[in-house]
């Protein structure tokens, strides 16, 4: 079977590409630098040579096993002609980064693969760093050059038909698993091509993993809960990796399978379990700077699609007027996420959004609009320990003259630092009973008895 793998027969193979000497290092370079320096123009050497030899369109129909036994038949046969041996240690290593190479996305491999890493940073070609467990940390991944770097950024963005070049320097994308993708290349990166990767947990996250993990209480978690199956609007808000669209996710598994569900995101990354989900995906412009389809143009489309919900991944212009809209005439239990800081920011926000549309709406249209149409807000934040936590839960109750209204329902109560840095506190009961529970009560949603006990989080 791999014979037709091998693009060509071995007697019609071209000669061996010559492997190229690794440049010289500068005298005032570490010898660490070196070696590593050494070690990438090697691999570099082969990667070419082997992808002189493969037949790229039959790489997914070969086994990993078959793969790996004869990538490393084809190297130890090119080491071999250029007299270069390896330990048996580095030669695993080697066929395992050229694995990496040619079937994947090279060095970022093993960073991907790693469970304990949220988020993977490239900063440039020599700079690459990981947040584990809510802090930063550089690692020794590099790659060799800013083409080898721009060559696995092409191979992402292409991936989902989005380009990226000089005439659009930077792209919003998505890997297969539903991680979500940032690059910007020159000119506006001046140092170089920069990418940020945010992964997502292969296990999604529920409700009951985020109070394990200490981001709520049970109590809190079991109103969230009722919220989803009463058909409440939520709004989730928070800051840059606060946790939005991991809460979105969590409370999203509450909706009942038989609903109609329509996310619309700018690159899909929503996780959710349901069986009828239609997932809606903005597009750029094309090259010729037309053809662009906004994430309003999808809302308004969703709205034709008989959806039972719809759920926006994150509101950030025009389409928050026809999100409100359809959270207000009919499509009761809709969500999205928006960057804020607060709760009461977050209501700024959405009416900051709204005036973008350019009609002139007087502004206590557009609040009443938005007291009617959001029932809960939902506060996350990433506190300076680096650890996510629901900070607030806060009932829109409606519009005292100009002013929208609100109450909190439960909210995290700061007391200071640990000797550690580790930041102490508790979410606690507000004692204020919602104005939603008559709704939740109206949907047949139980809660327990000892979901609004006066008990905090000690951390």
């Amino acid at each position: 079977m791999f014979n037709e793998f091998l693009s060509r027969k071995q007697d019609d193979r071209p000669k061996v590409v010559p492997l190229k000497p690794a440049a010289p290092a500068a005298p005032a370079q570490p010898e660490i630098d070196v070696a590593l320096q050494n070690w990438l123009e090697l691999k570099s050497s082969l990667h070419e040579a082997l992808l002189d030899r493969l037949n790229l369109a039959m790489i997914d129909k070969v086994e990993a096993g078959e793969l790996k036994r004869q990538i490393a038949g084809l190297v130890t046969q090119l080491l071999a002609e250029q007299g270069r041996p390896l330990r048996p240690d580095e030669m695993q290593k080697l066929v395992e980064e050229l694995i990496f190479e040619v079937t994947g996305l090279g060095p970022l491999e093993p960073l991907l693969a790693d469970p304990t890493i949220n988020d993977i940073l490239v900063n440039s070609h020599e700079n690459v760093y990981v947040e584990r467990f809510g802090m930063l940390e550089r690692t020794q991944v590099r790659f060799r050059d800013e083409r080898h770097l721009l060559r696995i950024i092409d191979k992402i963005v292409s991936s989902i038909g989005r380009r990226i070049d000089e005439s659009q320097p930077w792209v919003d994308a998505r890997l297969a698993d539903g991680s979500r993708v940032n690059a910007i290349i020159r000119p506006c990166a001046v140092d170089g091509p920069s990418m940020s990767i945010r992964k997502f947990s292969r296990q999604p996250y529920s409700l009951d993993r985020l109070v394990q993990a200490g981001a709520l209480t049970p109590g809190a978690a079991e109103v969230l809960r009722g919220l989803v199956e009463a058909r409440l609007n939520v709004l989730i808000s928070g800051g840059t990796g606060s946790g939005k669209t991991t809460m979105l996710n969590a409370m999203s598994s509450f909706i009942d399978m038989r609903q109609r569900i329509v996310t619309i995101e700018d690159a899909a990354e929503l996780q959710l379990q349901q069986d009828h989900v239609v997932r809606l995906e903005t597009r750029p412009p094309n090259i010729e700077g037309s053809g662009a389809i906004t994430q309003r143009d999808l809302v308004r489309n969703a709205l034709r699609m008989r959806p039972d919900r719809i759920i926006v991944g994150e509101v950030r212009g025009s389409e928050c007027f026809d999100m409100l809209q359809a959270m207000n005439t009919g499509h009761d239990g809709s969500m999205t996420t928006v960057h804020a800081n607060t709760a009461r920011d977050a209501l700024g926000r959405l009416e900051q959004m709204v005036t973008m549309l350019g009609a002139d709406i007087p502004m206590r249209t557009i609040r009443g609009q938005i007291a009617s149409s959001v029932d809960v807000i939902v506060q996350l934040s990433r506190l300076s320990d680096g650890r996510r936590r629901v900070m607030s839960i806060s009932e829109v109750t409606g519009m005292e003259g100009d002013v929208v209204t609100m109450q909190d329902i439960f909210a995290f109560r700061k007391r200071g630092k640990g000797q550690n840095g580790e930041v102490l506190g508790e979410m606690v009961y507000t004692g204020i009973r919602p104005k939603f529970m008559d709704k939740l009560v109206a949907n047949g949603v139980e809660l327990s008895a000892d979901t609004f006990a006066q008990e905090g989080m000690p951390t």
